[in-house]
């Protein structure tokens, strides 16, 4: 009988009464436009007292019934049900799921825990102790999902005080243990700062609100530790006490999460653009040797940009060529529109390029006697900017890593300049990078995790337009006598950006591909969205377009 009563707590638990009734009164799903999952004070300010408070009120009953039922048999017992009963409140069987995003954190639920254990003999000395520390932290630190956390960790003091036997004094621990794990977003945002207090506007999509996110990793292990949440190991790795190897193994084991945020992009026409960072700590090399795990963590990233509210996710540096371009990423969560932004950053290199050749020519250097090469070039970008240059000098040298899709390149290019009745260079195919030594203007873009051009590489007085992210080009190379490094696919967003993680691209600026994020989820013009290896001429055309209608800048 107990066991029976056992599973009806985790079934009860499980029953989304709160969805229901609301669903019922207002005909909306909370759950499907909801920053931070279904909450109190999101629900409060989307459709107003009387539905917020059922919904936390049906909650707080669920938890209640559950410990006191429990109780009937005695506090170890009504322990055992309370903590049964929020289990499946958080992870219900699919069929009560309702196909929707994950439930609510349970605050209400927990709150209801307390009252029913009281009622099943937890001494009245302990429910107040309880209740008035999660209001004393409530009110001093204004974030509710720190005074949630409190009323589980305080529950399990009070329990471990009672005359209780080990396994209920061990089922109550574990409530606050699978709490920290549920509330676990929330806390890496509270250490990040990005948590909103009570009072802060809900980040939701509004007409005066976008809200968009972009998938980023770490280039380098000092990047991992950049986040609050993995700080802690850099002096444990500087120390020899945790292996680079160890972490980076600990790394693949990491579900992607929201490590930032972006504020202060506001559009010519007044609206306000958040993005929020969200980041699988993968290296370079780990999501290039492991396609399958980088898949799988940018398709779980996309669920969570999803469940964070956004209507656009990102995919940034390598997490922008997996999943053949994000094409799989897109068909695996169709809910959330999905771009890989390849279309603004040939935009913004077909913008940068006219001048760099403008101030290649001032210093006295003539273009049709010039030869110049382009690394990468079976890809995108580097190909759009072969096609944008080959007219223009007397040499052109292709480097790519394959040699039949480079001849077939050099195929289309031919025929696509001789229909246009423009000048042929001569067209040289190398899968050596050192080909380009003879080249006085080099532009790379590869997908390399490290440094492809180094100093035994280019000529003295080369210049190097670098779009690779990371760097194709070794800081070295800056070394050699004349040689002029610039950085491609820069992009400095309207108003006063602020973030917390440096991206590396200056202060104040973006890449190109989180910039078509962010433009994309203003305009909403998702039929843009650049996916797979193909990018359309007129998307490009688009972006620039939009781009500086919205106030976006390329930085020279």
């Amino acid at each position: 009988m107990v066991v029976v009563l056992a599973a009806l707590a985790y079934l009860w638990g499980a029953l989304p009464l709160g969805y229901w009734a609301v669903r019922r009164l207002t005909g909306q799903d909370v759950r499907l436009a909801s920053g931070y999952n279904l909450g109190l004070e999101n629900t409060l300010k989307r459709l107003g007292p009387g539905p917020a408070s059922l919904a936390w009120g049906l909650d707080i009953l669920k938890g209640l019934v559950a410990a006191w039922v429990g109780g009937l048999w005695g506090l170890s017992w009504g322990v055992g049900y309370a903590l049964l009963a929020y289990l499946g409140h958080l992870y219900p069987p699919r069929r009560l799921a309702q196909g929707a995003l994950l439930r609510g954190r349970g605050a209400g639920v927990l709150l209801g825990l307390v009252l029913g254990l009281h009622l099943s003999g937890l001494s009245y000395l302990s429910t107040l102790a309880i209740l008035v520390t999660a209001g004393g932290v409530f009110l001093w630190s204004r974030y509710a999902s720190l005074a949630a956390l409190s009323i589980p960790a305080g529950l399990a003091l009070a329990v471990s005080l009672e005359p209780l036997p080990g396994w209920a004094k061990l089922a109550a621990w574990l409530l606050p243990m699978v709490t920290l794990w549920r509330y676990k977003e929330n806390i890496g945002r509270m250490l990040e700062g990005t948590e909103p207090r009570l009072g802060d506007p809900p980040p939701l999509p509004s007409p005066k609100q976008v809200v968009c996110a972009f998938m980023i990793h770490p280039l380098t292990l000092d990047d991992l530790f950049q986040s609050p949440r993995f700080r802690w190991a850099r002096p444990l790795v500087k120390r020899g006490l945790l292996s680079p190897k160890l972490v980076e193994n600990l790394a693949e084991a990491i579900r992607p999460m929201k490590v930032g945020e972006l504020r202060g992009v506001r559009t010519r026409d007044g609206r306000e653009i958040r993005c929020y960072l969200i980041s699988a700590p993968l290296l370079p090399h780990q999501i290039t040797s492991k396609p399958e795990l980088a898949t799988q963590r940018a398709i779980q990233g996309a669920r969570l940009a999803r469940e964070l509210g956004c209507t656009v996710v990102g995919l940034g540096a390598f997490w922008s060529v997996v999943g053949e371009k994000g094409r799989r990423v897109q068909e695996a969560v169709p809910e959330i529109q999905v771009t890989n932004g390849g279309a603004y950053t040939a935009g913004t290199v077909r913008a940068a390029i006219p001048g760099i050749l403008a101030h290649f020519e001032q210093e006295g250097r003539s273009l049709r006697q010039a030869t110049a090469a382009v690394v990468g070039a079976n890809g995108v970008v580097a190909f759009g900017i072969a096609r944008q240059i080959a007219p223009l000098v007397g040499k052109l040298i292709l480097v790519g890593r394959n040699l039949e899709r480079l001849e077939k390149s050099a195929t289309s290019l031919q025929q696509n300049l001789e229909r246009k009745g423009q000048p042929v260079p001569e067209l040289v195919l190398s899968l050596d990078i050192g080909a380009i030594r003879e080249a006085d203007l080099v532009f790379s873009a590869t997908s390399e995790p490290g440094p492809v051009i180094f100093p035994q590489h280019v000529k003295p007085g080369a210049w190097i337009y670098d779009e690779g992210v990371p760097p194709d080009v070794d800081a070295s190379v800056k070394e050699v006598p004349g040689v002029r490094v610039i950085p491609g696919g820069v992009v400095r967003p309207p108003g006063a950006m602020q973030g917390n993680l440096d991206l590396h691209f200056g202060e104040g600026a973006v890449p190109a591909c989180l910039a078509e994020t962010m433009i994309l989820a203003a305009e909403e013009a998702f039929e843009r969205k650049s996916l797979g290896g193909e990018t359309k001429s007129e998307n490009i055309q688009f972006f620039v377009e939009r781009a500086e209608a919205l106030g976006f800048q390329v930085v020279d």
